[in-house]
């Protein structure tokens, strides 16, 4: 009777296995298709589509948002849902403050096409990020990664020299929030995006500047945390009081440590000599009585 029971399950674990790897696509990735013909319209907004043509049968679609005289420029790697149709109108919180905003949608995604991949993925932004590196200098080049982008913006800015990395509710990697949801599963073996943020993280130069929602129920705030003790030298976490995963930009806060973090100019080095950071606690000897 034992070695019935033990057999079922272990026919359903194998089972459940088999379906997380051909199926993991509809639970990480959620597309909006858009026709060809398609005509994007962002009120208040002046912007230009491209196509980029990156191997036969891959064409990466995006949308470049341009103000007057720009201060630099956001590469904008948005999250898993829907295409640039309904992404396009966070622009507004850069352009608003000098900068203009350049996004694409993955492969799949709105009118890009192509076969999803993760390292198809990376190397279509890598393509991308090279063509506006032959318009702009990388000095005024800003990586902002939202959500499922925040990985893929972290692995750019660990092989590239943007002037910044921003990471909006990231995740330690995909893997790690899948066994949140299936703590039994061997992820390692069957997740066919992984995503490591955690592992690129360590190889980025420039500044990194984290926000996250306190009250985050996909990715929890502690994700941050965990990542800002990374690179701790070079980051900073700006909790939103109170924000969720998908609500962040209803919070005044939020627009307020993003005007924060784009204007704020490069940190100087902190000379210990003339801060307390030269600072040592003395073992203070009491005398015996």
């Amino acid at each position: 009777m034992w070695g019935i029971v033990l057999l079922v399950v272990f026919v359903l674990f194998v089972a459940m296995n088999v379906a997380t790897y051909f199926l993991q696509e509809r639970f990480i990735f959620k597309p909006e298709k858009l026709p060809e013909d398609f005509e994007f319209k962002y009120a208040n907004q002046v912007f230009d589509e491209y196509n980029i043509e990156i191997d036969e049968g891959v064409n990466l679609n995006g949308v470049h948002f341009k103000v007057r005289e720009p201060k630099g420029v956001v590469f904008y790697l948005k999250g898993n849902s829907r295409s640039l149709k309904g992404w396009g109108k966070f622009a507004i919180d850069f352009t608003r403050l000098g900068f203009d905003v350049v996004m694409v949608d993955y492969r799949g995604f709105g009118k890009s096409t192509g076969i999803r991949t993760e390292s198809g993925i990376k190397r279509d932004l890598q393509y991308a990020y090279d063509e506006l590196k032959k318009q702009v200098d990388e000095k005024y080049i800003i990586l902002y990664g939202r959500s499922l982008g925040s990985g893929f913006a972290t692995k750019l800015a660990s092989t590239n020299n943007p002037r910044m990395l921003i990471l909006d509710a990231p995740y330690y990697s995909v893997s790690h929030i899948a066994k949140r949801f299936l703590p039994l599963m061997p992820m390692s073996l069957v997740l066919r995006f992984p995503i490591k943020t955690y592992k690129w993280i360590q190889y980025v130069q420039c500044p990194i500047k984290i926000l996250h929602g306190t009250n985050d129920k996909l990715i929890p705030f502690k994700t941050s945390i965990k990542l800002s003790k990374i690179k701790p030298e070079i980051t900073r976490l700006y909790p939103v009081i109170g924000g969720g995963h998908n609500n962040l930009h209803t919070y005044p806060q939020f627009h307020r440590f993003l005007e924060e973090i784009l204007h704020a100019k490069l940190p100087k080095e902190i000379d210990p000599e003339n801060s307390s950071l030269s600072f040592r606690r003395k073992k203070i000897k009491h005398a015996k009585a």
